[in-house]
């Protein structure tokens, strides 16, 4: 009954106020958050509630001045449209209420790499960086570069827009993204396509992911640049090799053998907490070979089209024509679509249970 759910909505988000405002769990700083986080995460479902109310009254009062008056068009339509609205609150009532993904407060490491298309795929991996990261910048997030060169990049997106945080939003973002243009180095002016992969892994902290030392295997090594010269006289470079595993992390990026072996094991503590969801939950998105798969142009989740000015996301069969702005990280459309199919597929599975 949706007015259990209301009501339970209404009781459990004064009973958060309260605490919010109580001394005991203000002077507790790992209460206090807590609490702050859920009441964050209630307060549009919250608000979703107090206009169910608001709008069962509009329809209460036409209803009873329809039967003292009589009919009247004016208020038989004030009467459906309240009715209406109150379908619409109710759908929305449930969608909020839909358990939540525990890793969208999460930040999150990016790793793009080319995939079929040879040189022209490698420049299109760039393209996708430089969308994402600009998508993170525009939300708010910060980005860092934890390794980029050779067609491939490896970042991390912090912060949050409360109550979630990066991973709630890239998320989407894994998998196979195929382009179709006309490359730059294309003398014919043949359409090429290509593609490159994402995987988004939901980064881990030391709690979630506990790497015994002993099974680490550290490499050092001189960095190189383009063309296999040298661009650094020390041995900054560092490979961390996770033997139960068989993952491999290698980071040359920094100049310190210490900075880089640190990036190594977050992008490796990343790895491992997402291989541990994939065994626990192999149908979702964390599972990284469903992201990710071989780079084959048959596996993709979303095309660029530079000829028709579009992008289709094959998952929800939506299509914008507004590729200059995607690419420019205006990805809010397509973010905002995804994020409602999944809590549909959600409120799906919980309503099956």
């Amino acid at each position: 009954m949706i007015e259990d759910l209301v009501t339970q909505i209404e009781t459990r988000f004064a009973e958060l106020g309260e605490q919010m405002t109580d001394a005991a769990v203000i002077s507790d700083r790992e209460r206090y958050a807590e609490v702050g986080r859920a009441y964050r995460q209630l307060e549009g479902a919250a608000a979703l509630a107090a206009q169910w109310r608001h709008a069962q009254d509009d329809a209460a009062g036409a209803e009873e001045l329809l039967s003292e008056m009589g009919e009247d068009a004016e208020m038989r339509e004030e009467l459906t449209g309240a009715r209406e609205r109150i379908e619409e609150l109710e759908e929305q009532i449930r969608l909020a209420m839909v358990e939540r993904d525990p890793n969208d407060e999460k930040s999150v490491i990016v790793e793009i790499q080319g995939g079929a298309g040879g040189e022209e795929a490698g420049l299109w991996a760039g393209d996708l960086y430089r969308m994402l990261t600009r998508y993170a910048e525009r939300l708010g997030f910060q980005t860092e570069s934890l390794d980029i060169g050779d067609g491939k990049y490896t970042f991390s997106i912090k912060g949050s827009r409360p109550p979630d945080g990066a991973y709630s939003v890239f998320k989407f973002e894994g998998g196979t993204h195929r382009v179709q243009r006309v490359p730059q180095t294309e003398s014919q002016g043949r359409i090429h396509t290509s593609t490159a992969t994402v995987a988004v892994l939901p980064e881990a902290e030391d709690v979630d992911v506990h790497v015994d030392p002993n099974d680490l295997q550290i490499d050092v090594y001189r960095s190189s640049g383009p063309g296999g010269q040298s661009v650094n006289t020390t041995d900054s470079a560092v490979r961390v090799t996770h033997r139960p595993s068989g993952i491999v992390v290698s980071m040359q990026d920094e100049k310190s053998q210490l900075q880089n072996r640190e990036k190594a094991l977050r992008v490796l503590r990343a790895r491992l907490y997402e291989r541990a969801l994939a065994e626990q939950q192999a149908e979702l998105a964390a599972d990284r070979r469903s992201q990710v798969g071989t780079g084959d142009r048959s596996e993709k989740i979303r095309t660029y089209n530079y000829g028709e000015r579009r992008v289709t996301d094959h998952r929800i069969k939506l299509t914008v024509h507004n590729l200059d702005q995607v690419l420019e990280g205006e990805l809010d459309e397509l973010t905002a679509a995804l994020q409602g199919d999944e809590k549909r597929r959600r409120l799906e599975a919980q309503a099956a249970v």
